[in-house]
């Protein structure tokens, strides 16, 4: 599929700014997939990247202060903003060495900013609002000093506490209702919860996450057993996999993957758990795969692996939570199941293994949904849109005078 810049509209100049994690998770693959498709469509994209493996060279006061202000991400900001002069900033992660202060430089300079919201740290200081496998809720919508009495961040007090701060500072600094100009959520269910947590609804916009672009596997490819694919920890709900393949004894189900579980799901599966795999032999096991498990118990962004699974045809067993419910239809892209119920989830598998027709069916009606909605192309014209609306937002401010205000998060 063609992925160029469609229509008269000039190229972009982006600046893409993301704190990578210690250990790769999702986001920087959005990031880098985001990245390749701009640069596909013809726009001239910059990344500014630091990583947390910095933080082992920093003192515990440096990573502090640089949570709540950057000055050197000020610092780095002016100079490619004087030297390039981008049309956008798009920020994905910033915790902790960006900081918050990238939104108060880029306003400041006069670049509009986007701002892609991967999970719920705005909201909860542990980013997923789970606590001892279960949902919790109870940071959202107020000053979260419950998540940090509990240590809910890697179980310390006070790192908990620093993010619970820098959050609550910036809230009441309105750096978040002023000085972003537009937030992409990844689904309906994530913007419904940013808005109950206090952000301005006007200024978001729902944009998934996608995967490139894969031809069709044929119809008549032979498919088996299950598989899981990702981050193995307990909020991904590999417990609760375990439980009901011990149940179902087994079913046939393949785990891919790295994570502090591993252990655990190498002694129940064996040679059915097949560690982690580079990128290429994850597709190999999807388009062979009848099915495949996402467990979670915590409110999911959009995993990508369900867009890997829908574009190989793959149906999903999902729990029945947030954006989940909204992303697989029941009965007709897949089959939801109780959350942390291991008997739901093995009664769905051994319906899975017994109706392989309708488990094909759904494979077909998954590729076409993801041709319909998840492609670069369609993506990209979705991206491209938030972009152009910030600038003339932007321009139209310039020329009529103060933009207009949200109320400040509290």
């Amino acid at each position: 599929m063609g992925h160029s810049n469609q229509g008269s509209e000039a190229p972009l100049k982006v600046w893409l700014v993301h704190n990578a994690y210690q250990q790769r998770g999702g986001e920087d693959s959005v990031v880098e997939a985001e990245m390749a498709m701009l640069r596909a469509r013809g726009h001239e994209v910059a990344l500014y990247l630091r990583h947390n493996e910095e933080l082992s060279r920093l003192s515990k006061l440096s990573v502090a202060t640089q949570a709540f202000w950057s000055a050197r991400m000020v610092e780095d900001l002016n100079r490619q903003v004087e030297r390039d002069r981008p049309d956008v900033i798009h920020v994905h992660n910033t915790l902790p060495l960006v900081s918050p202060s990238v939104f108060w430089a880029a306003a400041r300079l006069g670049v509009p900013v986007v701002q892609t919201l991967h999970n719920f740290r705005l909201m909860c200081p542990q980013a997923m609002f789970v606590r001892d496998g279960v949902v919790c809720e109870d940071c959202l919508g107020r000053v979260p000093w419950r998540g940090v009495v509990r240590g809910c961040y890697r179980g310390s007090v006070a790192q908990t506490g620093i993010l619970a701060a820098s959050v609550t500072l910036h809230g009441l600094l309105g750096t978040y209702a002023h000085k972003v100009d537009r937030y992409i959520v990844l689904n309906e269910f994530c913007r419904a919860k940013f808005v109950e947590g206090g952000l301005p609804a006007d200024r978001l916009r729902v944009k998934p996450n996608f995967v490139p672009w894969r031809e069709a596997p044929p119809h008549a490819a032979v498919r088996s057993g299950g598989l899981y694919l990702g981050r193995l920890t307990q909020e991904k709900g590999l417990d609760v996999l375990l439980r009901a393949l011990a149940i179902t004894g087994g079913d046939g189900l393949s785990v891919i993957g790295d994570g502090p579980m591993a252990p655990e799901v190498a002694a129940s599966l064996g040679e059915r758990f097949l560690g982690f795999k580079p990128l290429e032999q994850v597709w190999a096991h999807l388009e062979t795969a009848s099915f495949l498990v996402v467990p979670s118990v915590w409110y999911e962004g959009f995993p990508r692996t369900i867009v890997e699974a829908y574009s190989c045809g793959v149906p999903v067993l999902a729990s029945r939570l947030g954006s989940l419910a909204e992303v697989v239809e029941d009965g007709v892209t897949g089959l939801l199941f109780t959350p942390g119920d291991a008997h739901d989830l093995a009664a769905k598998m051994a319906w899975a293994k017994a109706h392989p027709e309708e488990m094909a069916r759904m494979g077909r009606r998954a590729r076409e949904v993801y041709e319909q909605r998840y492609t670069p192309q369609i993506n990209g014209a979705q991206l491209e849109s938030i972009y152009r609306e910030v600038m003339a937002e932007r321009c139209g401010s310039a020329l009529g005078g103060a933009r207009g205000t949200s109320p400040v998060i509290g």
